[in-house]
């Protein structure tokens, strides 16, 4: 006859083979956005919606980013963005986007994006935003597309793909005459 275990620590013994077996530990950073949800920053609505690894040779791949492949030990992925004035007052201020980005890992290490080419239609490209209006533009094929944004492409170590939670880090044009600017984060689902 085996001795009995009291309920309790059995109990406590199958939750935490339960969260290690699962991974279920929360790693979401404070002050984070989340992938999915608009997060305003410097009057802006910015609103990651994927990020995913890109493959030049994917004939999909090959659509969104024409540069060169990552090198050994490295990975390059698309974050595919959209920034939006959401004022609808018509006599609003226009504002403009944001075009310093940084993805970091959780060592503080600091990525940014890969140039683009001038032709690419899915490329994010700063501009002055008045109300209502977007990045990319209503109608066009990043907007309508599978990805629904415009795209920002980030070569990073696959060393750092193990700090995670990755976050893009959006910093704002100057807001007034003091030159302030506003950071803002997103966690990223990478």
């Amino acid at each position: 006859m085996t001795p009995r275990r009291p309920k309790a620590a059995l109990l406590a013994a199958f939750l935490a083979a339960l969260v290690a077996l699962t991974g279920c530990e929360n790693t979401r950073e404070k002050d984070a956005g989340r992938e999915g949800l608009p997060e305003e920053i410097g009057h802006l609505e910015y609103n990651v919606y994927i990020t995913r690894e890109l493959n030049p040779q994917d004939v999909e791949d090959r659509g969104y980013y024409q540069g060169p492949e990552a090198p050994p030990g490295f990975a390059l992925y698309g974050v595919f963005l959209q920034t939006c004035n959401p004022n609808e007052d018509v006599n609003a201020p226009h504002w403009l986007a944001a075009s310093r980005f940084e993805v970091e890992d959780t060592q503080g290490n600091k990525f940014t994006p890969e140039p683009m080419k001038q032709d690419n239609i899915w490329a994010y490209r700063a501009r002055p935003l008045k109300q209502n209006a977007c990045i990319p533009k209503e109608g066009t094929l990043a907007s309508v597309g599978p990805t629904n944004g415009s795209l920002l492409v980030f070569k990073i170590p696959l060393q750092s793909l193990e700090n995670r939670p990755l976050n893009l880090l959006i910093t704002s044009p100057p807001l007034g005459p003091e030159q302030e600017r506003e950071t803002g984060r997103i966690e990223l689902d990478v």
